[in-house]
């Protein structure tokens, strides 16, 4: 049997759909009002998406994720945190669920994915730091990385 990557119609058809849940996840990144940088993230499971978050602000504070110095306020919740905890309030599980972020996440964030039951995680973009994805990665997490197409 050769080692050469033989062509599956069901790879192309996940890559295809890896891809357009990234895309959906960059729009809702758009819904961020933080100016420093734009998050979106969407978990999918069973092809159905479950749950959506972008970075900012927690409900019922001011939507200005920035400080006077341009830094980022320190209780800004990440995309990641927001779409773990709303599907929380909801009657679905995340056990299982594909996670999709616009940015790889960082440590904290990924210790929320592990302890969520995500099973994999698809990002377009890297983060400064991978400390993030080494902890996925050791927990048996699946990592995709899809390079943004712009």
């Amino acid at each position: 049997m050769s080692s050469e990557k033989v062509n599956n119609p069901d790879n192309d058809k996940q890559l295809l759909l890896d891809k357009r849940y990234l895309e959906m996840a960059t729009i809702w990144a758009s819904n961020s009002y933080c100016k420093r940088k734009q998050v979106g993230a969407l978990m999918v499971k069973d092809k159905m998406i479950i749950s959506d978050g972008y970075n900012g602000t927690p409900a019922g504070f001011e939507n200005i994720c920035e400080d006077e110095n341009d830094e980022t306020k320190p209780y800004v919740l990440h995309a990641e945190a927001n779409a773990i905890t709303k599907v929380a309030k909801t009657n679905n599980s995340s056990d299982g669920a594909t996670l999709y972020v616009t940015s790889s996440p960082c440590l904290e964030c990924s210790k929320l994915i592990i302890q969520s039951g995500i099973r994999r995680v698809v990002y377009s973009n890297k983060y400064r730091k991978n400390d993030g994805i080494d902890l996925l990665k050791r927990a048996g997490i699946e990592i995709a990385y899809i390079e943004p197409e712009n």
